[in-house]
């Protein structure tokens, strides 16, 4: 965690430098061949009052092993207990009660956590939570110190000149969403560093990757078996695990050899219901809920003539050649999606526009302009009126002698703050000369910015877009999906306890407390013991003991709370010291004959969500060489049925079934075809071919130079 580079590019870690057994002040770094020579002592050694070691020996760390040598041998000692471990590592609560193999997964699996609609901070935390959302770009941060003068959900502004914008339904990487919501208010002091907008996953600027949960630990009807979880329906109601994800669709126009493709909202055979939500240049109009199906982007493509059938050709011949030539090309929003259109953006090389683009272009480039000089020509006119108040009346240009600032039009004020100079004025006292120049210091660098951001959009709407080699034009869709929690998707706690959610009860059917708060999740006591990741007990405890109180628990790791200060807190809250309640069925009103360990667990919802994995396929496309299904939902493929599935079916003897996988549900193509027919005409009869994957198998063979043939004879 405390690591740094040194000049020669090694890592370095620090280390507290001992002398004569007693603890310095003095800080040295090391690189790993360096430590490896020296007796390091742990960061938790025992001291006592004038911080010299306790004991006249102590386990140290040497050339990558443990040894126990005398107090007088240490040289140095380790800055924190948490030095050895990384960010993921540090950020679970109880690390040291977790073994290894739980450890790793908890650190793989918080990477992995979805950014959720409302975010919450763990109750257990470890204290590196700040720091980690502080230093993960998601943040937004103050870059001087000042008060803050405006804000709203698109920006804050610190000093009435310091602009930050806020990122507003971004997509990340995997399809997850970032939206910065401000969290400081109008006329609040900040530091350079502070945070000034939370991000995706962070709460108050501090790490919050899930939701703290009430949560029993106990079996019910079977249905946490084998780490499945029970949710109750109040985490959906309340919308306490919902996401939203953004997925984005881009559509490319082309020059081919016959013709060029076009957007368009003039679709052939398309009704204008279809069409009703595009708008003149064939795009989905922002705001839109679009469905499976639906057309996100119009576009034709010319159809060569072999294409044409007999009926269109006759058509042709009778009314003419009247837009016969083009076909269907649309981006459709795919099967699984749907959701609000939140943005659309339009690329194109300048060289491909058609007469009626190029004017709407030069239009846009000449509102970009306006526009632009009349923010510059405000901020102008606001320094000269400071100037006339610091000044004591009018400034004036000592050229033409006509007053600074009084133009009507902008671009006459811009050409005007392009000849401005300090030095030009006539000013005298000593006291002006001051005022004046904190005036002028003050606005020309916001002056020089928004001239630099006009010549950058000129530029860019000049030159055009940069689109790969072919591609004439391109249209990006944004679509934001609110993703509720469901039965399929998987969970997981910071400890490795992993489940997939089996079933989602009616909040009156959840177990309840002896108060009558039901609680909110149920997870398999069974998943403890064997996975030895007894910090989730611990963490459950503590949760309990600090919701009750109302205090965030701070557990560093290898530095956390003992079992007595949990105990302590649980007693301190009027729980039980032993963390265990009575528990009563929700649908029965009956206590359940043991007590049940109740607690609140941070828990997280991660990115193996079953919207995204769920498929199913009837007829789809096949290989080519096997003529055998596809696999994989992203090629609408098949389930694969294995050599272990194949061994279950022989160990049954269901000859039959096994003769159907291999054939006519699998490659045998005229089978395929025929039994199709005999279930239209309802006869259930199978006439089972010879599968093509054995013809390749055939042709392989010839082609290694050994003629094998099939002789067919009846037995």
């Amino acid at each position: 965690i405390y690591g740094g580079v040194d000049e020669y590019g090694f890592l370095i870690t620090p280390y507290r430098k001992i002398k004569q057994g007693k603890k310095s002040e003095e800080v040295v770094w090391m690189r790993a061949d360096e430590e490896s020579e020296a007796y390091l002592a742990p960061a938790d050694a025992a001291l006592d009052e004038q911080g010299k070691l306790r004991g006249p020996s102590l386990t140290a760390r040497y050339q990558t092993d443990f040894v126990t040598v005398a107090v007088d041998q240490i040289e140095y000692m380790d800055i924190s207990p948490k030095q050895m471990v990384g960010v993921s590592a540090g950020l679970i609560p109880f690390l040291e009660h977790d073994d290894a193999n739980r450890a790793l997964m908890g650190s793989n699996m918080q990477r992995q956590a979805v950014p959720l609609l409302v975010a919450e901070p763990p109750i257990v935390a470890t204290g590196l939570e700040p720091s980690v959302a502080g230093n993960s770009g998601m943040v937004v941060k103050a870059l001087q110190d000042g008060t803050v003068t405006y804000v709203d959900s698109t920006r804050v502004i610190i000093d009435h000149n310091h602009i930050y914008k806020l990122r507003k339904y971004v997509g990340l990487n995997e399809r997850t969403c970032l939206n910065q919501k401000p969290i400081v208010q109008v006329n609040q002091k900040v530091k350079q560093g502070d945070i000034l907008a939370d991000g995706a996953s962070t709460y108050q600027g501090e790490l919050a990757l899930g939701r703290n949960v009430l949560v029993a630990f106990m079996a019910w009807d079977g249905y946490n078996f084998e780490d499945a979880i029970i949710i109750s329906e109040r985490l959906v109601r309340d919308d306490v695990y919902t996401s939203i994800h953004i997925e984005e669709f881009e559509i490319e126009i082309r020059e081919t050899k016959l013709g060029r493709e076009e957007f368009t909202r003039d679709i052939p055979n398309v009704s204008e219901k279809a069409l009703r939500n595009l708008d003149d240049n064939g795009v989905v109009r922002i705001g839109t809920y679009v469905k499976p199906g639906d057309i996100l982007v119009g576009k034709v493509a010319p159809k060569s003539k072999s294409e044409l059938t007999p009926e269109e050709k006759l058509l042709h011949a009778i009314f003419g050649r009247a837009g016969e030539d083009v076909k269907n090309d649309s981006l459709e929003v795919p099967s699984g999606v749907e959701g609000i259109v939140i943005n659309t953006q339009r690329f194109s090389r300048r060289m491909s526009l058609s007469e009626e683009e190029r004017k709407a272009f030069e239009k846009e480039l000449k509102d970009t302009e306006s526009g632009e000089n009349a923010r510059i020509a405000d901020e102008y006119k606001q320094m000269i009126k400071a100037l006339e108040e610091a000044v004591g009346g009018p400034v004036t240009d000592p050229t033409t002698g006509k007053p600074l600032g009084r133009a009507k039009d902008a671009k006459d004020l811009v050409e005007e703050s392009e000849r401005f100079k300090l030095e030009s004025l006539d000013l005298r006292s000593p006291e002006v000369i001051t005022k004046v120049k904190n005036v002028v210091r003050q606005y020309t660098p916001r002056i020089e910015a928004l001239k630099d951001e006009k010549e950058r959009r000129l530029n860019s709407l000049k030159r055009g877009d940069e689109l790969p080699s072919g591609v004439l034009q391109m249209v990006k869709i944004y679509i934001a999906t609110k993703r509720v929690i469901s039965v399929g998707d998987k969970m997981a706690g910071r400890h490795g306890n992993k489940g997939v959610i089996a079933k989602i009860l009616p909040e009156e059917d959840m177990p309840f407390l002896e108060d009558g708060n039901g609680v909110e999740i149920l997870l398999n006591p069974l998943g403890v013991p064997s996975r030895m990741n007894v910090g989730q007990i611990l963490e459950t405890h503590l949760g309990w003991a600090a919701a009750k109180l109302g205090f965030q628990a701070v557990c560093p790791v290898f530095d956390g709370a003992s079992e007595d200060t949990i105990r302590q807190c649980l007693k301190d809250a009027g729980l039980p010291e032993n963390g265990k309640a009575v528990l009563y069925d929700g649908r029965t009103g009956q206590k359940f004959d043991q007590r049940v360990t109740v607690g609140y667990i941070y828990m997280l919802k991660l990115h193996h969500l079953v919207d995204d994995k769920i498929h199913a396929r009837a007829t789809g496309p096949y290989s080519l060489i096997t003529q055998q299904p596809l696999g994989g939902k992203a090629r609408f493929g098949g389930q694969r049925f294995g050599e272990m599935e194949v061994w279950a079916l022989e160990a049954y003897g269901a000859a039959y079934i096994l003769q159907e996988l291999l054939t006519v549900k699998s490659d045998d193509v005229e089978g395929r075809t025929k039994i199709y027919e005999s279930m239209v005409k309802g006869e259930n009869t199978l006439e089972a071919g010879t599968p093509a994957s054995f013809d390749v198998l055939t042709n392989e063979i010839r082609g290694l130079g050994l003629n094998m043939q099939l002789e067919k004879k009846r037995v």
